[in-house]
């Protein structure tokens, strides 16, 4: 896994709705949910919040096409996140692949939901997608608010 070659920090804690990076900041980390979760958003101009994704335990995120962070990271509850780093110099690119290849393709699917289906679908497809990656249980957990969904959604 790419994590394996990366250094890996401490686990640092984060409060329910407590930042763990701002757009616009440095980018170059990996992030790791130990515990908890994560929601990725951007503020609109109008105003309103844009949910990106969502990450749950196990899962890694903070992966940027360049040196800034695009959106905001922010934990849901009560947030448990290690940060990876790749060694000065090292070319992490094939390890950094299937990470950006699993995002791509699960943005596509999120657009796929968004601009193809009615609010009932929406709602239906997301609880499908949140079963599958709790393992496929028949009691899917929800760490977000209805807010969080309806801004994902």
């Amino acid at each position: 896994p790419v994590l394996d070659v990366a250094t890996a920090q401490p686990v640092s804690f984060f409060p329910a709705g407590a930042e763990i990076y701002a757009q616009g900041e440095k980018a170059g980390a990996l992030y790791q949910v130990e515990f908890g979760a994560v929601r990725i958003y951007r503020l609109l101009a109008d105003g309103r919040r844009q949910i990106s994704a969502f990450h749950l335990a196990g899962e890694t995120f903070g992966f940027e096409a360049d040196a800034t962070h695009h959106f905001f990271a922010e934990a849901i509850n009560a947030t448990g996140v290690r940060v990876f780093r790749a060694p000065s110099g090292m070319d992490m690119s094939r390890q950094l692949l299937p990470l950006a290849l699993k995002g791509l393709t699960r943005a596509q699917e999120h657009l796929l939901v968004l601009g193809r289906q009615n609010a009932i679908e929406r709602v239906a497809a997301f609880l499908v997608e949140m079963s599958e990656r709790q393992g496929g249980l028949r009691q899917v957990e929800l760490p977000m608010s209805r807010n969080d969904i309806g801004d994902y959604l």
